[in-house]
C-alpha cells in the first residue's frame, strides 16, 4: 500500500479542503496588520457571530489542547475543579494541560460506558465534598461527540446545563467534533450551544478541513474578559493571525464547515452498513458522527495492519477508524474487503 494512501486511523491525517485553502490563498496576496489586527480575523470573528446567532466573542488558537486548556483555565482558579467523564480527551489526551495551564486546577473524572456525563453524575460529584480540603468544583466539561463517538442530544444538553445552573457552575463544550455533531442532530449550531446553556465552545477546525486552528467561543462577554492575554501568554496569539482566521472564513461563509462534516458522518455510517452482516465484526458502540470502533481480537487487528491500514486501537480495546471531510467510497471498499478477508483468515 501506497504511503500517502487514504487511512482512517485519525481525521487528522486528512488535507486541507478547497474552501479553506482557497482563503488562506486570498489571506496570502500582500500584506495585513499582525496579531489579529487584520480584515480576516474580524471576518471570521463575524462569520461565527452569523452561525450562532449571538454576539459572541472568539478567540483563535493553534490547536485543541490549547483551546480547551486555555477556555477551561479561564473558568476556574487553581484551587476549584472540572468535572469531566473517564474518557474524555481533557482527561485522557492532553498531557496535564488543562492542570498546568490553570496552576492546578484539578480534573474530578466521572466513570462512564458512553463517553456522557448524565445530571445525577454531575450533582452526586459536585455535592460529594464541601469541606476546604477538597478543590471546590466550579466547571463541567462535555465532550460533543464524545470520544466514544456519541452524540449528546439537546434535550441531554439542556438538562446538563440546568444541573450546572441550579449548582452555580459554568459549562464548557469541546467540541473538536463540533460540526459532525450538528451534522448528526441537524440542529443549529445556536440551539446545541448557548441556547442550550453553554458557556464556552471550543470549536474544532483541525478534524474539520483546516490546516491547523480551534476557535474559542464565548457566549457571554464578561467570561471573555482578558482572555486575549491568556492567549499571548500561552503562545496562541500567532503573529500571521489571518492565516489562522482566513480558513474559517472559507469554512463558515459558504457552509462547508458542515457539508464536510456530513460528508464524514455519512460515509462512517456507509462503513458500519457494509460490515454489518460480516461474521465476528460488531460495532463497540452507535455510530453518530464520522468514527466507527469495532470490537477485534489482537491477532486479527495485526493482520489487517499487515495489509497495510493504520488505525487505533482505542477505548474498550477495540479498532478506531475516523472518517474525514474527503473519505473516498473506493478506499471505504477496499478496508471492507481487507476486513472481510482478515475475518474469513484462520489466524
Amino acid at each position: 500500500m501506497r504511503d500517502d494512501a487514504q487511512q482512517f486511523a485519525s481525521d487528522n491525517y486528512s488535507g486541507i479542503c478547497p474552501e479553506a485553502w482557497s482563503a488562506m490563498a486570498a489571506a496570502n496576496a500582500g500584506h495585513a496588520p499582525a496579531y489579529g489586527e487584520d480584515a480576516w480575523t474580524a471576518r471570521a470573528a463575524d462569520a461565527f457571530r452569523d452561525v450562532f446567532e449571538h454576539p459572541c466573542e472568539v478567540f483563535f488558537a493553534f490547536n485543541g489542547t490549547a483551546a480547551n486548556a486555555m477556555a477551561l483555565a479561564s473558568l476556574c482558579r487553581s484551587y476549584q475543579s472540572v468535572i469531566c467523564a473517564d474518557a474524555a480527551h481533557v482527561e485522557t489526551d492532553e498531557c496535564g494541560a488543562p492542570e498546568f495551564f490553570s496552576n492546578g486546577s484539578k480534573l474530578l473524572t466521572v466513570r462512564t460506558e458512553s463517553g456522557k456525563l448524565t445530571p445525577e453524575a454531575i450533582r452526586a460529584l459536585a455535592t460529594n465534598r464541601g469541606d476546604i480540603h477538597f478543590p471546590k468544583v466550579r466547571v463541567v466539561t462535555v465532550t460533543q461527540p464524545t470520544e466514544t463517538g456519541q452524540v449528546y442530544s439537546l434535550a441531554e444538553l439542556r438538562a446538563i446545563s440546568a444541573a450546572c445552573r441550579d449548582l452555580g457552575l459554568s459549562l464548557h463544550m469541546d467540541g473538536a467534533r463540533f460540526a459532525n455533531a450538528c451534522a448528526h442532530l441537524g440542529c443549529s449550531p445556536a440551539d446545541m450551544t448557548w441556547r442550550a446553556g453553554i458557556d464556552v465552545l471550543c470549536f474544532g477546525g483541525t478534524k474539520n478541513g483546516m490546516h491547523a486552528g480551534e476557535a474559542v467561543v464565548f457566549f457571554e462577554a464578561g467570561q471573555a474578559e482578558d482572555f486575549g492575554y491568556r492567549c499571548k501568554q500561552a503562545g496562541q496569539l500567532a503573529s500571521k493571525m489571518r492565516f489562522l482566521s482566513a480558513p474559517w472564513v472559507g469554512m463558515l461563509e459558504g457552509g462547508a464547515w458542515l457539508r464536510n462534516a456530513a460528508h464524514g458522518n455519512a460515509c462512517a455510517r456507509d462503513f458500519a452498513a457494509a460490515i454489518a452482516d460480516a461474521p465476528g465484526l460488531a460495532p463497540l458502540f452507535p455510530v453518530q458522527a464520522n468514527a466507527v470502533f469495532l470490537a477485534m481480537p489482537a491477532e486479527r487487528m495485526a493482520a489487517l495492519r499487515a495489509r497495510g491500514w493504520r488505525f487505533y486501537t482505542f477505548i474498550g480495546g477495540g479498532a478506531r477508524f475516523m472518517f474525514a471531510w474527503d473519505a473516498k467510497a473506493e478506499r471505504i471498499a477496499e478496508l471492507v474487503s481487507d476486513l472481510r478477508t482478515v475475518f474469513r483468515e484462520t489466524v
